[in-house]
């Protein structure tokens, strides 16, 4: 399986790192061995000072497809979940201003918590649902996917043309606005619809 990630999908979170709004899909990748399963707790790693928390929508992609066409990108993904892109931004930093690739700052152990998933039938709205980030008991991020850039179908579409999507690939939506540092002894807490479905310590 691959970790597929979107950058600056929504518009607010671009404009707080004062990054452009895109006009196409940012793309990025993790390994696998950056999942972090079961609420284990995330070990914050000594190479960073800055390690920032993203919450996101994450969809689970369930049959192999490439240059899926838009109108029928739905039906490649039948499960959502929440996942954190934990982004180590004093790295990014380094690394954009000298125009070079965010792997380091994206890709390490451990950067992709994920929780279970739910069937997206379960859902009245895919394109009206909350995702919010609690960091010891405090409302960090509060989002709404009506207010994504590029929409699943969008996403689904672009990537596929580039790379193939096989069964069980995940794919990390984009952040809203509000992201910040995590330190050891944070209690993160991810609610999707307000369920809680992230519940995890930062250590």
């Amino acid at each position: 399986m691959k970790i597929i990630a979107i950058g600056r999908n929504y518009a607010e979170h671009a404009k707080e790192l004062n990054n452009p709004v895109p006009t196409t899909p940012v793309i990025f990748m993790k390994p696998d061995t950056a999942l972090l399963k079961d609420n284990k707790p995330f070990y914050h790693p000594d190479f960073s000072e800055d390690i920032h928390h993203e919450i996101e929508l994450v969809l689970k992609i369930c049959k192999e497809g490439k240059h899926i066409n838009e109108k029928f990108a739905a039906d490649y993904y039948d499960e959502i979940g929440l996942g954190i892109d934990f982004t180590a931004r004093d790295i990014q930093s380094r690394h954009k201003e000298k125009g070079l690739p965010w792997e380091l700052a994206k890709g390490f152990d451990g950067s992709a918590p994920i929780s279970n998933f739910i069937p997206k039938a379960q859902f009245e709205d895919l394109y009206n649902l909350n995702l919010r980030l609690d960091v010891n008991g405090q409302t960090r991020q509060n989002g709404n996917t009506k207010d994504l850039l590029f929409s699943f179908e969008k996403i689904i579409a672009f990537v596929s043309q580039y790379i193939t999507l096989k069964k069980g690939d995940l794919i990390f939506t984009g952040t809203p606005e509000g992201v910040s540092a995590v330190k050891p002894g944070d209690h993160l807490q991810g609610y999707l619809q307000d369920q809680k479905l992230l519940d995890f310590q930062v250590k």
